[in-house]
């Protein structure tokens, strides 16, 4: 796996450098027509295709702690554009996945079983897989350690604690160096930490909606195109929410709950809708906000979660409001990435419950309760392209392979609290950077205060084209061997990926054996 490893970093130097020339930095929002070959009138028009809900994914069985799931991974051919049926990997047979609903205090069991092609179909690797639950304080052993990987034909059971504060996750794959068409193939997913005893009157139910927010590029016969601009980004052309272009869904003249998940591999969203009212948004990665935050715009990088409540009481039946992508720095935009969704008011009764935004909401939250005078240590580290390959703190994951996966760049005590200064001297791109384990305070951005929508816990921040953020943690929950990485997928699969170990009791578990099929039964069910 080594050699492996290394040889493949060494082939992405030698190609990059023999095409350099077309890898330069994007210096702004560049516009383009179109990327995808199929022709654009058999697009559909946005607006057309109705919205769905991923399906809610049910325990197969239970006892008195833990509820057990069982999820397949699974290459299916769907219709994303009418008339067209598409190749995509799914887990259980849908795009995206089926969402995961827990309550805090429950432990899960996912067995998750790689029944994927052995090869690829257009891309020619082997569909290796390791399901990271991103936002959740696993073992080092469940949390999807890139090279703890789930080969075809095998499956692994992940074990979660699900004991911090209620919030939005999502499981997606990462696999090395493949997490990045694992993920654009359709390995992607929400889960929802709950909490029964908040009490607070948010919209529930069917007001509580998960958006899933990705984009994509479509060959001539509807299959996905892959291109990652030598691992620079891809940028797609057809914007995707749960697997639909540009939908439309109904609503009701009362408040909704969206919980947004940017599941693209290298397009940020600035959000906005289009009648210039406010966005309030209520939680963040890790959970809910000390207070609610009002914004006409809403920048989002890859993989950050925002719960949003938008109010549709105000709007006239029949009204047409769109959630609009105004783009950011360091992208590539094309004619209809601009526009991301539409919501189409209806007439319809609806019980006024749950139908308010409390002036405060978790005014207790622990991490946002950190203050630089708990810190112990600050580290600086930058995000940054050394010649042609991708670095985070002066590493990459093929140095940590190379050292028989025990080098680190950082080993903070178990429950240390320490501040992290992340620089982007990359030139020509934004990073959004994720921790794994812990939930952070973004104290500063270039010195001054975060965005509104950022005071609230996180798990990835925004590292713009040559800023400077001012993150404070705890170390908390468990301790091992965890990852660091850009959320650029092509960025992370070379290689800009390192990892930290928290504690320093000598070697720790961050792998896990995978089964070879077939699959004996959970508890208390019926064997595959």
């Amino acid at each position: 796996m080594t050699a492996h490893s290394l040889n493949r970093r060494e082939l992405v130097k030698v190609s990059l450098l023999g095409a350099a020339a077309l890898a330069l930095p994007l210096e702004r929002v560049v516009r383009a027509k179109s990327i995808s070959t199929i022709p654009r009138d058999k697009l559909p028009r946005p607006f057309t295709v109705p919205f769905a809900k991923p399906p809610v994914l049910a325990p197969v069985s239970s006892d008195a702690t833990t509820d057990y799931y069982e999820i397949t991974q699974r290459q299916e051919t769907l219709q994303i554009l009418p008339g067209f049926q598409t190749p995509v990997f799914t887990y259980n047979g849908t795009l995206p996945g089926p969402t995961i609903i827990v309550p805090k205090g429950r432990e899960t069991v996912v067995r998750q079983i790689n029944e994927l092609p052995a090869t690829h179909p257009t891309l020619a690797y082997v569909p290796s897989t390791s399901t990271h639950l991103h936002g959740s304080a696993s073992l080092p052993q469940f949390d999807g350690y890139a090279n703890d990987v789930t080969l075809p034909g095998q499956w692994k059971d992940y074990r979660y604690p699900n004991n911090q504060a209620a919030r939005t996750l999502w499981y997606h794959d990462h696999g090395v160096h493949h997490t990045s068409e694992n993920v654009y193939s359709g390995l992607a997913a929400q889960y929802h930490l709950i909490d029964p005893a908040e009490t607070l009157p948010l919209p529930t139910g069917e007001f509580d909606v998960p958006l899933i927010i990705s984009d994509a590029m479509f060959a001539a016969d509807g299959s996905l195109k892959y291109d990652d601009k030598l691992h620079s980004g891809l940028w797609g052309d057809v914007i995707l929410v749960n697997g639909r272009p540009w939908p439309v869904m109904k609503v009701k003249r009362r408040k909704y709950r969206f919980r947004i998940l940017n599941a693209s591999t290298s397009r940020g969203y600035r959000l906005a809708l289009s009648t210039g009212d406010p966005l309030t948004v209520i939680a963040t990665d890790g959970g809910l906000m000390p207070a609610p935050q009002q914004v006409a715009q809403l920048r989002h990088g890859m993989a950050e979660r925002y719960e949003v409540v938008i109010d549709f009481a105000n709007y006239a039946v029949g009204q047409l409001v769109t959630l609009r992508n105004l783009g950011v720095e360091n992208s590539i935009d094309y004619d209809d990435t601009n526009k991301v969704m539409a919501f189409d008011v209806t007439a319809d009764p609806f019980d006024p419950a749950g139908n308010e935004v409390p002036a405060v909401l978790s005014p207790n939250d622990p991490t946002m309760l950190l203050t630089p005078a708990m810190s112990t240590r600050t580290r600086r580290f930058r995000v940054k392209k050394d010649g042609e390959i991708w670095e985070i703190g002066d590493m990459t994951w093929a140095d940590v392979v190379a050292s028989d996966f025990r080098a680190t760049f950082a080993n903070p005590a178990a429950n240390a609290v320490e501040i992290w200064e992340i620089e982007n001297s990359s030139g020509g791109w934004f990073h959004p950077v994720h921790i794994h384990l812990v939930d952070f305070q973004i104290l500063a951005r270039n010195g001054l205060p975060p965005r509104p929508e950022e005071k609230g816990p996180k798990d990835v921040v925004y590292v713009g084209e040559g800023e400077t953020v001012r993150l404070i943690m705890k170390f908390e929950h468990q301790t091992g061997r965890y990852m660091m990485h850009c959320h650029n997928l092509p960025h992370e699969d070379h290689d800009m990926m390192t990892q930290f170990e928290v504690g320093m009791n000598g070697p720790s578990p961050f792998a896990a054996p995978a089964q070879p099929l077939p699959a004996p039964p959970l508890p208390g069910t019926a064997a595959l």
